[in-house]
């Protein structure tokens, strides 16, 4: 008898120990603040326009082809780039470099010209230098202004949100090479 109330006691004693040490109220992973206590960030809305330079050819491409149908052309179904294109202030391409231009389109429309694209600008100058805002969306093309929604970004662009407007400002049709301007229209904190 003594033996089953000694073991039952320390069975007792283990599960307030262990209890006690993973109980809910130590090692909080998820803590919820009253919206009273929490200090709301001002949004902010930003209005950033710059030159995208796309390059399939030459001996330093900024785009290159990843997959797709073996002998087809830049401009049939399946065909994917991954692409690390420079951003500039300006069309030239001598122009001040801003950023890159991060990510993969692919050609997603079998009866059409319309671009999948996944790009993050990553910013190296200026104020927004270290920051990124990233987009995804359909990419028509022949369109004269295409519209891609802005789906976050990071440093001085954290939560953002908005569109982007590209409209081509120059193409090479022999090489696809390819100057494209972004006005963006951010929301931020």
């Amino acid at each position: 008898m003594s033996s089953f109330v000694t073991c039952h006691a320390l069975s007792i004693l283990f599960f307030i120990v262990f209890s006690t040490l993973f109980s809910t109220n130590y090692g909080v992973f998820i803590k919820e603040f009253p919206e009273a206590n929490v200090r709301k960030p001002v949004e902010k809305r930003s209005h950033l326009q710059f030159y995208l330079h796309d390059t399939l050819d030459g001996k330093s491409p900024s785009a290159v082809r990843i997959a797709g149908l073996p002998n087809s052309t830049f401009m049939n179904f399946t065909n994917t780039m991954i692409a690390d294109d420079p951003l500039t202030g300006g069309p030239k391409p001598t122009s001040k470099l801003v950023g890159r231009a991060q990510g993969v389109y692919a050609m997603a429309a079998k009866n059409d010209v319309a671009l999948l694209t996944v790009l993050n600008f990553a910013f190296l100058e200026g104020k927004h230098n270290g920051s990124s805002i990233s987009i995804v969306g359909r990419n028509h093309v022949f369109d004269a202004v295409r519209e891609m929604p802005i789906i976050g970004g990071s440093g001085l662009f954290r939560f953002a949100r908005g569109y982007a407007l590209a409209n081509t400002f120059w193409v090479d049709s022999k090489t696809g090479d390819a100057i494209v301007e972004y006005n963006l229209f951010v929301w931020h904190f």
